[in-house]
């Protein structure tokens, strides 16, 4: 039991420190939404009640303009420029007001984000599709103010506002779009915030006019590359000179870049991956197919420009006008065209061809690409003869159809060669050794009447004194009639010579009265 109290004991206490935890989450929570709270109603940012703008309406805002509106009159009046002071020096007055321009510069982009992302939520109930074909807030503004609750954009003048393809695209979309219309007080308020859109715009068009014209003190090195106004804006988008020091090149490149409604239009004459720089003189003055290198040596040397300025390296601007001459220089190298191809005379052929080797393909490729026979009687004409003439009298046949010598065409030596070996073995194919095949077996005698002959006596004589069995068997019997008929049995012999067959014989002998005696 008591292992069991101790165990309930020690949760609770776990209980009671989560619990403490989680209270002392709370009280940090609140604390960091007061400071966010106060810093924005010291920098008079992120909008006052209901989306309206805080920072326009700000004292930091109304005094930082009643200073530059001082400088920009007294400017005008004698056309001196008040005297530069070190910008380490946090007394100068024209830097530190220059340091605040900056400051104020950002902190405009960001309330006029804020506005024109209320401006759009609002605005999407009378018009969905506008916010995928401005991207650009000011615009944005620009045609709501104008639009209104507008059904019909055809009888609203947005010229000057957005180019005629992109006012194309929206007047054609209006006609279909799903949104309805705003009631009044939601129309006053969207109208109301793209005023102050439009007047911070203004206020920074000023700032950065100012800044312009003071940036010879601030950034000489970076305004001897990119010039004052882009060096401003440099500056103002970078949020101060330090800060544009501590930037990489890549982004110092894009720097000042906003997103481009094309509707659909053609990409290939935009300068991508740029913000700013790209509106300096040295880029304008750049071929379109070299601005993407350009702009990348900018963007480098810009950064190292900037490094000076703000550590005071370069005071006069020696720096950055060396690096204006390197990329001048090398931008003029890539704008070169490319040097022209030598002329190479042809190889010097040699005297004598080499040797070929030579073999039966060889020939056999001769005579295939040869001329052949027909073609050398058509180049040949008879001497004292008239040439005969084809296809109306434009091609010669030469000695064609002409007689030659013997009246018959000759065949080369080793073709009439190759005919009689084929001859010769076409005649012995069909016949077994030398006996010719139209030979017979059988011969007519005055004797006998028809008599078997032996065709190869010359190969039977090589079996032996006496022949093969069948020769032997028609010897005796030879022997036997030749002995009958010196006996006297001429009866055996017919009156044409031939004799009895030997069953008539027999019957013969039969029938005879005086069978085994002798004539008298």
């Amino acid at each position: 039991m008591a292992s069991l109290d101790a165990f309930l004991a020690d949760l609770d206490d776990l209980n009671e420190e989560e619990d403490e935890g989680e209270e002392e989450e709370i009280i940090e929570e609140e604390d960091d939404d007061d400071g966010d709270i106060d810093m924005l109603a010291e920098t008079g940012g992120g909008g006052g009640a209901a989306g309206t703008s805080g920072l326009l309406a700000s004292s930091r805002m109304a005094s930082l303009m009643e200073k530059i509106e001082a400088y920009m009159v007294a400017d005008a009046g004698d056309g001196v420029v008040a005297p530069p002071a070190a910008p380490q020096d946090d007394a100068g007055a024209v830097y530190a007001l220059i340091v605040q321009c900056n400051e104020i510069a950002v902190d405009i982009d960001n309330e006029v984000e804020a506005l024109a992302k209320h401006i759009r939520d609002d605005y999407a109930k009378r018009f969905p599709e506008l916010e995928s074909l401005i991207p650009n807030p000011l615009d944005f503004a620009r045609v709501v103010l104008k639009i209104g609750n507008e059904a019909d954009l055809t009888q609203v003048d947005l010229t000057g506002i957005l180019p005629s393809a992109t006012i194309m695209v929206v007047t054609v979309t209006s006609s279909t779009t799903i949104g309805t219309e705003l009631p009044p007080q939601a129309l006053a308020a969207v109208s109301e915030r793209c005023e102050q859109v439009l007047a911070l715009s203004d206020n920074k068009q000023r700032i950065l006019a100012f800044v312009e014209s003071k940036m010879a003190i601030v950034a000489p090195n970076v305004v001897a590359i990119v010039g004052a106004a882009t060096a401003a804006k440099l500056v103002g988008a970078a949020g101060g000179m330090s800060k544009l020091a501590e930037l990489p090149s890549t982004v110092v490149q894009i720097l000042g870049s906003k997103k481009r409604a094309l509707a659909g239009m053609s990409t290939s004459t935009q300068v991508t991956h740029s913000g700013c720089i790209s509106q300096c003189d040295i880029i304008l003055n750049t071929p379109p197919g070299l601005r993407p290198k350009v702009v990348r040596m900018v963007a480098g040397k810009v950064t190292l420009a900037a490094r000076a300025d703000a550590y005071q390296n370069s005071g006069d601007g020696s720096v950055g006008q060396k690096f204006r001459d390197e990329i001048e220089m090398r931008s003029a190298k890539l704008s070169e065209p490319p040097p022209p191809k030598d002329v190479r005379p042809l190889a010097v052929p040699p005297e004598s061809s080499g040797k070929r080797r030579g073999g039966r393909r060889l020939r056999k490729m001769k005579e295939r690409m040869g001329m052949t026979h027909m073609r050398q009687l058509s180049n040949r004409v008879r001497f004292g003869q008239e040439e005969d003439m084809t296809s109306d009298g434009m091609l010669g046949v030469g000695m064609l159809g002409k007689s030659q010598q013997g009246g018959k065409v000759k065949v080369n030596a080793q073709k009439q060669q190759l005919l009689s070996e084929k001859n010769k073995r076409a005649r012995l194919a069909g016949s077994s050794g030398s006996t010719n095949g139209l030979a017979s077996s059988l011969a007519f005698t005055p004797v006998q009447g028809i008599e078997l002959v032996n065709p190869s006596a010359a190969g039977d004589a090589r079996e032996g004194p006496r022949g093969p069995p069948w020769l032997r068997v028609c010897r005796t019997r030879a022997r036997g009639l030749r002995r009958r008929l010196q006996g006297g049995d001429r009866d055996l012999l017919l009156a044409d010579g031939r004799f009895l067959p030997e069953g008539d014989v027999r019957r013969r002998r039969r029938a005879s009265p005086a069978r085994g005696r002798p004539r008298g």
